[in-house]
């Protein structure tokens, strides 16, 4: 049933999306945002729908994760193409609250946590600890 009501949400969401689409995306960037929205969007609900386990847990996290991931997705888009600082606070902190609750979901079921990577519009030597760091001279 609830499921059935992410569904309904998501399809409402979709249509909008699609219906405001033609009449907003005045700009290629908006136009950008909207297919990667929507893309991240069409990601999530598919990976979300799962076949039944059996295992409460286990089917709670392998829906909850990609709906987390998705989040980060559609809040990754935001920063790129949104200008309302607030909302821009706002997506950063979904971006980290959601990876955190990612790792505990894999914590929690004694799984290993999914490799850390840079964000995509990040540079890819972020990802990787920093050794050997020289102080500059005073």
């Amino acid at each position: 049933m609830r499921f059935q009501r992410i569904a309904i949400i998501y399809t409402a969401v979709a249509t909008g999306l699609a219906v405001l689409a033609p009449a907003h995306a005045e700009t290629s960037q908006e136009a950008t945002f909207l297919a990667e929205n929507q893309a991240a969007m069409d990601k999530m609900m598919a990976q979300m729908d799962i076949k039944p386990t059996g295992d409460v847990d286990h089917d709670f996290t392998a829906t909850m994760i990609p709906h987390h991931q998705g989040a980060i997705d559609m809040a990754q888009a935001e920063l790129r193409y949104g200008h309302n600082e607030q909302l821009r606070r706002i997506a950063q902190e979904i971006i980290v609250e959601q990876q955190q609750e990612i790792a505990a979901m894999h914590l929690a079921l004694g799984q290993p946590l999914p490799p850390s990577t840079a964000a995509p519009d990040q540079p890819s030597n972020l990802s990787t600890p920093m050794t050997n760091m020289q102080r500059s001279p005073k």
